[in-house]
């Protein structure tokens, strides 16, 4: 299955797939960025192995990226709900990690720098908005006074730079 296979079905089923998203998780903004994480991930998928039934394929890769922030979500709500503060849960130490990830974290964080720093001044207000700031796509639209639709499509470009360089990264 070619990548502009799944661009035209992206693109035939996104409205159904961000209505089903946003009755999911009842966030438009969030359910906007879990479709743009839903495009990645079957991009990364079909380059890694052909898929046989793309448009079910799709609507699983969404659905379950869905039922992940939902999880997420309430472990979050759960936590914070037995009175545990966000300084002790930030202080709690994650799993160790081996040299080569570390290495491997600190050459991919480098890599992304070269490549973000190369980015427009408005990409890279776009991108921080949304990624570092959490705002949604229309608050980064009225921000920057640009359309709705130039803020979906430069992060999309922004994503998608992300993801080669990472890829990238993990070729050996």
């Amino acid at each position: 299955m070619s990548q502009s296979r799944f661009n035209q079905v992206f693109l035939s089923q996104r409205v159904i797939l961000l209505r089903t998203l946003q009755r999911m998780v009842n966030n438009h903004s969030t359910a906007e960025d879990l479709l743009q994480e839903t495009y990645l991930r079957v991009t990364r998928a079909l380059s890694e192995r052909p898929i046989d039934h793309l448009e079910p394929f799709v609507f699983q890769t969404a659905r379950n990226l869905a039922l992940d922030h939902l999880r997420s979500r309430r472990v979050q709500a759960r936590t914070l709900q037995e009175g545990v503060s966000m300084k002790i849960l930030q202080s709690v130490a994650s799993p160790l990690s081996t040299p080569e990830d570390a290495t491997h974290a600190e050459q991919l964080l480098e890599h992304l720098s070269v490549s973000l720093g190369q980015l427009s001044a408005r990409q890279q207000q776009i991108f921080i908005l949304s990624r570092l700031h959490g705002c949604s796509y229309q608050e980064i639209a009225d921000q920057l006074e640009v359309s709705l639709s130039t803020v979906q499509k430069e992060l999309k470009l922004i994503m998608a730079i992300c993801v080669g360089v990472a890829e990238r990264l993990d070729r050996p």
